[in-house]
C-alpha cells in the first residue's frame, strides 16, 4: 500500500509541476526550436504511456532502493540522476541526429528533467514515510 500511495503522489506532482512546464513555460521555447517537428494536437495515449512508465522508475529507481532510510534527500537526489539520464538520453539522441536541434533546448531539458523528477520523488517519498 505504501508504494501504490508513492507511485500515485509521485504521478500527481509529476503532472502537476511537469504539465504547466510544457503548456505554458517552455512552450514558445519548444515551438522556436523544434515547432516544425511537432504534431498540431499531443498524442496522449503515448504522453500517459511515458508518465505512467517514467513515474515507475522514479518509485524503482528513486524511492525503493531508501525505503529504509527516513527522509526525501536520498531518494530525490537518485530520482534526480534518473532524470538527468532520461532526458540526457532523449536530447542528446536528438542532437547527435536531428538536423538543426537546438542546443539551447537540449541544455533546458538536461536542467528540468532532473528538477521534476527530484520534485516528484520527493513527494512520493514523503507519503511513503508518513504511512510507515
Amino acid at each position: 500500500m505504501r508504494y501504490a500511495a508513492a507511485y500515485v503522489t509521485t504521478l500527481v506532482v509529476m503532472l502537476v509541476v511537469d504539465l504547466p512546464w510544457i503548456t505554458v513555460i517552455a512552450k514558445s521555447m519548444y515551438r522556436e526550436g523544434i515547432g516544425h517537428l511537432m504534431a498540431e494536437n499531443a498524442n496522449l495515449p503515448a504522453a500517459a504511456a511515458f508518465y505512467l512508465i517514467y513515474v515507475f522508475g522514479l518509485v524503482w529507481f528513486g524511492i525503493a532502493p531508501h525505503a529504509s532510510e527516513p527522509g526525501v534527500g536520498k531518494a530525490a537526489g537518485s530520482a534526480a540522476l534518473l532524470g538527468f539520464i532520461a532526458y540526457a538520453t532523449y536530447d542528446l539522441t536528438n542532437l547527435a541526429t536531428l538536423r538543426n536541434w537546438p542546443g539551447g533546448l537540449t541544455l533546458a531539458d538536461l536542467a528540468w528533467g532532473p528538477f521534476v523528477s527530484a520534485v516528484s520523488a520527493a513527494a512520493g517519498k514523503l507519503v511513503f514515510d508518513r504511512m510507515a
